[in-house]
């Protein structure tokens, strides 16, 4: 390691973080990739990982385009007092008239420092027809609606959740792991009128199990009246022994607009299946996956209208129809005549 000679002859040594424990070097790897809604810990935590991994402070201050003395004030600062360095010490007040004309300014023409966003608009030419005829379906025949969907892929990891634990001492997930078992894919079917969600895990989604989740569809409602079945359209879904199968049994298949998977109502009950099964949990295989999400199956079915699984549901709804779906190129609510 190079040294720099000081004024007085002596020889320092380049100023440096010590060396971090596993804890700390998580922390600050899991900051400067995920990012911070504070700049200025971002950017300490950009400092340390940097000096961490050998680079000298004249390039750390070129990487967060920062003065070399703030770099080693830094530095320092944590080999003191470790990780809480990271938190922003106001230092004196700068009167400025600037800064505050700018802020009114930019509030004037509603402009913000934002994240971007990304959406979806569907390119679909009967858009409209497609979600009035959904629309007409859950008003008129909801006893008589169904929906169809399938939900994954489901593999065999750790998956992060939320969970009762002691104080300060959350349960832990391992962080390395094989995948090794394949994904499974739940093919789920939803009763509107009923409100009951019933469905099967299966290797792979396709052409060929749509028939069977189609035929399970068709059995609750026995009576040979006509149904209606609500799902998205891939070619697996809208194939010509399917078509023919439904017009056969009277089933109507009410095909979702393309990019406009949130108007399946399946789709809100998805994000409680997620929450309550796949969430803070670690399954050994896809067995005992799979008993656990039919275990949910059978208690959700039971209080379908139990608190918890409302607003779960809600959750979801709020999510995939964002914005009432206009960042989507959703439609505004219809206004009560």
């Amino acid at each position: 390691m190079t040294s720099y000679p000081t004024a007085g002859g002596a020889v320092a040594e380049p100023v440096r973080v010590r060396r971090l424990t596993d804890q700390e070097g998580w922390k600050l790897q899991r900051i400067v990739r995920r990012g911070s809604t504070n700049s200025v810990r971002c950017r300490r935590a950009m400092m340390l990982l940097a000096s961490a991994g050998g680079n000298r402070v004249p390039v750390i201050a070129q990487l967060v385009q920062a003065d070399e003395d703030t770099v080693r004030d830094v530095i320092h600062r944590f080999n003191e007092i470790g990780l809480a360095c990271l938190r922003k010490v106001h230092g004196r007040v700068i009167q400025t008239g600037g800064r505050e004309a700018l802020r009114c300014l930019l509030a004037r023409r509603r402009v913000a420092f934002q994240h971007t966003k990304t959406w979806k608009e569907s390119p679909d030419p009967e858009r409209e027809a497609k979600l009035d005829r959904i629309e007409e379906v859950l008003d008129r025949f909801p006893d008589r609606g169904f929906a169809f969907d399938e939900f994954g892929p489901l593999g065999i990891r750790p998956a992060p959740g939320l969970g009762w634990a002691a104080q300060k001492r959350p349960d832990r997930l391992p962080a390395t792991y094989h995948r090794t078992h394949g994904v499974r894919y739940f093919h789920g079917c939803y009763s509107v009128g009923d409100g009951t969600l019933w469905g099967i895990n299966r290797r792979k989604k396709g052409a060929v199990n749509t028939p069977a989740a189609l035929k399970s569809i068709r059995a609750a409602r026995p009576d040979g009246a006509p149904i209606y079945v609500i799902m998205d359209n891939p070619s697996a879904h809208k194939g010509a022994g399917i078509r023919r199968w439904a017009t056969k049994n009277k089933v109507e298949l009410c095909f979702t607009p393309t990019h406009t998977s949130w108007a399946n109502p399946i789709e809100a009950h998805f994000g409680p299946l997620r929450q309550f099964t796949i969430a803070n949990s670690h399954h050994p295989n896809h067995t005992v996956q799979t008993r656990a999400l039919h275990a949910y199956l059978r208690r959700r079915n039971a209080n379908a209208r139990h608190r918890d699984v409302l607003a779960a549901e809600r959750k979801e709804r709020a999510r995939i129809r964002s914005e009432k779906g206009i960042c989507w190129g959703g439609r505004l609510l219809k206004t009560a005549a």
